[in-house]
């Protein structure tokens, strides 16, 4: 019997609901939750829109000395592993015995912006003596990993994927070969807070970030209103097991990490939009190559949507090319289209999207989105009933970066 790698948790902390079934819960009705950034600072900066989360008090979920220690991002993370842990009913009774069995892997984007700026006005305002002594680490891309790995004491294969966007599914990769090479368990996934003034500064020079006023229409992928996407914080992590070792020892097994293949193709600009396409359609195969999924098995597609013309353009071709006829007829959505694009988290987001999505039979809508005008059955309006067995997610990188994972309810 080969070695698989499954989803048994899973741990969401978004703009739409903490908790798998909160999330799940709006994401199907398609309710949009973008609105004013109201974060202290942000007032004077042209970004208007975004996906905040609601209701996240990290005192109540994770210990002070480590809420001292990281930053926002790393608050939602270290909240999202708990929850998966929990979903997944994995406690550390399960690898005490040999906690290099279990590890870690998260992506990020950001990194710990609001920690870092906070920080750097004390050094600049007040002196070095008032910098704090884990400015060092807490900004770090790897500060998650470290920080779950730490307080869970998971001393098996740790890492940080950084590779854009699609780092996001890319780490679901790393994470499956790790229990390929003999790990029994992985928490995995990404989270983002890009929300402070820094951070947004720093995203002011993306073309493709839509500076529209208005929630409603700031993030419309797939339409001829397309102006960019909106950010968003928040983000998932996965508890995903070696399949034998998850049954053996009562897991739910929640579905299967079929497929994944990455590609680089360089930055979006308009006239790279072929060689985007191009790139998202080799990944795409190479994905299906790799579950041995033909492309009329999938059942539904989880899209990138960055939400600029010439994006949209290249992954509608992208999805025509790898999956052929079948690309017009599989139902499409962009669930991110009403919480905001989180980065790498934004793939973590759809694949939890995704596997509750074949769970409950329903695709999801794509909120603020209606008149398509692209060769794709975008579902739009409201959810919709449907047998599924096999989703494709699919992310790009604003630098280049494209991937495609393939989950699958197990046989």
């Amino acid at each position: 019997m080969s070695v698989r790698t499954v989803i048994t948790g899973i741990g969401v902390v978004a703009p739409n609901g903490i908790g798998a079934e909160a999330f799940w819960k709006a994401t199907q009705s398609g309710a949009s939750v973008l609105g004013r950034v109201t974060r202290e600072g942000c007032e004077h900066l042209p970004l208007r829109v975004a996906g905040e989360v609601q209701g996240f008090d990290p005192a109540s979920m994770v210990e002070e000395r480590y809420l001292v220690q990281t930053d926002r991002y790393t608050h939602h993370a270290l909240a999202a592993a708990d929850l998966a842990l929990e979903d997944g009913r994995l406690g550390r009774a399960d690898y005490e015995d040999d906690p290099f069995s279990v590890g870690v892997v998260t992506a990020a984007g950001s990194g710990g912006g609001e920690f870092g700026q906070r920080e750097l006005q004390h050094l600049w305002g007040q002196g070095p003596r008032y910098v704090g002594p884990y400015q060092s680490i807490a900004w770090f891309y790897a500060a998650s990993t470290g920080q779950i790995s730490i307080r869970r004491g998971l001393k098996g294969p740790c890492g940080v994927v950084a590779a854009d966007e699609a780092g996001g599914l890319d780490a679901f990769a790393h994470a499956a070969r790790a229990i390929h090479q003999g790990s029994k368990a992985m928490l995995v996934g990404a989270t983002e807070a890009p929300l402070a003034p820094y951070s947004i500064v720093c995203q002011l020079g993306y073309e493709a970030l839509s500076t529209h006023e208005d929630p409603e229409r700031a993030y419309r992928p797939f339409t001829e209103k397309a102006c960019g996407f909106v950010p968003a914080e928040g983000g998932a992590m996965f508890l995903v097991e070696e399949e034998r070792a998850a049954r053996s020892r009562g897991a739910s097994v929640r579905a299967l990490l079929a497929g994944h293949a990455a590609t680089f193709t360089g930055p979006h600009h308009p006239e790279r939009a072929d060689a985007s396409a191009e790139g998202l359609a080799h990944a795409i195969k190479g994905a299906l190559r790799d579950a041995g999924c033909a492309p009329e098995e999938v059942d539904v597609v989880f899209a990138d949507a960055l939400g600029t013309p010439e994006a949209d353009r290249a992954e509608a071709a992208a999805v025509l090319s790898a999956l052929g006829a079948h690309g017009r007829k599989v139902p499409v959505t962009a669930p991110k289209t009403g919480t905001g694009r989180a980065y790498c988290a934004a793939p973590a987001l759809d694949t939890a999207a995704a596997v509750l999505a074949l769970e409950h039979g329903i695709v999801p809508p794509t909120p603020n989105v209606f008149d398509v005008c692209h060769d794709l059955d975008v579902v739009t309006g409201s959810a919709r009933p449907a047998q599924l067995r096999t989703a494709l997610v699919l992310s790009r990188g604003l630098m280049g970066s494209n991937a495609a994972l393939v989950i699958q309810i197990p046989s």
